[in-house]
Parts: C-alpha cells; structure tokens; sequence
C-alpha cells in the first residue's frame, strides 16, 4: 500500500450542492474520509464519485464527536479538517503541499505540529474582510495523532499538542448565503452553544445577554471595523450581536422555566 501522507476529513449532512467544489479544491489529498449523517439528497454519492470514502452515522453526537469520528478513520500521516461550504485557494493548496514535501524530509522534533488557515467567509453573497469574521484564524491542519476535537456541540475546538504556525493562502468559506440561511443557523448554534456553556458551570441571564450582545456589535461593527463592508458589515455586525444576546438568553431562560 503506498504511503498515505494526507488524509482530508469532513462531516456532511445535505450538502450536495458543496460536495463537488470542495472536494475538486482538496484533489492533490491521498485519501478523503466523508462522515455523513443521514444525508437525503446525493451528498454521499458525489462524495463516492469522487473518490472519498463515504460513512454514514444513524445519529448525531455534536460537531466535535462526528469530527472525531472521521479522524479516528483517516491513515495519513498529516490531516486536513475541512466543512462542505469550504474551498482551498491555490495559493492555500500550494503552501500545504509545501508544509507536506518539507515534512517528508525532516524529523526535527521543533516542527509544528499543526498550522493555522486563514479563513474568509461570505455573508449573503458578500466577502466579509473586517469586524469579527475576518481574520478568521482556524486550526486546521495538523500531524495524526497529535491533535484531538473538543466535545462540544456547535463550535468544537481542534486541540494539538505541539508547536503551532500559519499558513498563507485563504480557506474560503461559502457559508450563509441566504438571510433566512443565517436566520437558521443562528437559531441551531446559539442552542448548541448555550448547552454547551451550561454543561461548563457557565450561566446567562438577560442583563448577561442585553451586556454580552451590546459589545458584541461595538467590537464587530467599530473595534474591528465592521462599518468598511459597508451595508452588510452593519447587518453582519447586527447578526453577531443577536447570536450573541439569544445564546446568553438560552443559558437562562430553560433553567429558569424548569426550576418552576
């Protein structure tokens, strides 16, 4: 069996309309772990064509479990975490093609373990280059073994243990690309998260939400100058702030309606 030096890994579940550009992004990967959960459309079948290795869950354990889960099934010596919605840019796929050749030669123990991507993500059909999406810094690529997925729900945490150092080059994240896209996931994510902060002893609460969502918009729309992409920097900066107030809402509110 020739050696498998990178294993791309990501979790799906309807992503049809993704599966193609984002596999076509990571082609120069040896092998492509796919963890689907319950797909109906032809995510799992595209994902096949094109060469993955396709596994489909009967349940859903949270981002950070599923993620795991792929982990746990890739052989390559280096790994690649990605999302459907998201795209290597040439320049991405050449310095990890770089990283992975200079690997290949050199056993010093300094060497990072893992290297940050820098992340560009769209909102309504709009590039986001300011306030809190951007310079969206993610731990993505990292030695096997080295590193382990947080257990959390929504916004799972990709712990390495080791030196780590960014790449160049941008992960392209085509993400929300509808109001009512983002509607949604502002509704599944503030859940998830809030029951995650709750299982940690965290507690909300609505002067917690009203404090927490105010500074959300003034770091988003004016610390981090939201205001330069225009019209929809105010709506994003908008959008953060309210995830903000509602998962502090939902920290309180069912603890609060329960314990009467």
């Amino acid at each position: 069996m020739p050696d498998i030096q990178l294993s791309v890994i990501l979790i799906t579940k309807n992503e049809a309309h993704h599966m193609r550009a984002c596999l076509a992004s990571v082609a120069f990967a040896d092998e492509w772990i796919v963890v689907d959960s319950g797909s109906t459309d032809a995510t799992c079948e595209i994902a096949a064509a094109m060469g993955a290795t396709v596994i489909v869950t009967p349940d859903w354990p949270g981002f950070g479990a599923q993620k795991n889960r792929a982990l746990a099934r890739a052989r390559g010596e280096w790994v690649l975490s990605i999302d459907a919605d998201e795209r290597l840019s040439d320049a991405l796929v050449a310095n990890i093609r770089a990283v992975l050749a200079s690997a290949r030669n050199s056993s010093g123990e300094a060497e990072p373990m893992g290297y940050e991507l820098s992340r560009i993500s769209s909102f309504c059909g709009q590039w986001m280059r300011h306030g809190d999406w951007y310079p969206d810094r993610v731990l993505r690529l990292f030695r096997r073994g080295a590193g382990q997925f947080s257990d959390d729900l929504v916004h799972e945490r990709l712990v390495v243990g080791g030196p780590i150092a960014r790449l160049e080059g941008e992960l392209m994240h085509d993400t929300m690309p509808h109001l009512e896209d983002a509607l949604d996931k502002l509704n599944r994510y503030t859940t998830g998260r809030a029951q995650d902060l709750v299982r940690r002893g965290r507690q909300g609460g609505l002067g917690a939400a009203l404090g927490h969502g105010v500074w959300a918009f003034v770091r988003c729309y004016f610390v981090k100058r939201g205001f330069m992409d225009g019209r929809l920097g105010l709506v994003l900066a908008l959008y953060v702030a309210q995830s903000t107030y509602y998962r502090y809402l939902k920290m309180w509110l069912p603890l609060r309606q329960a314990s009467k």
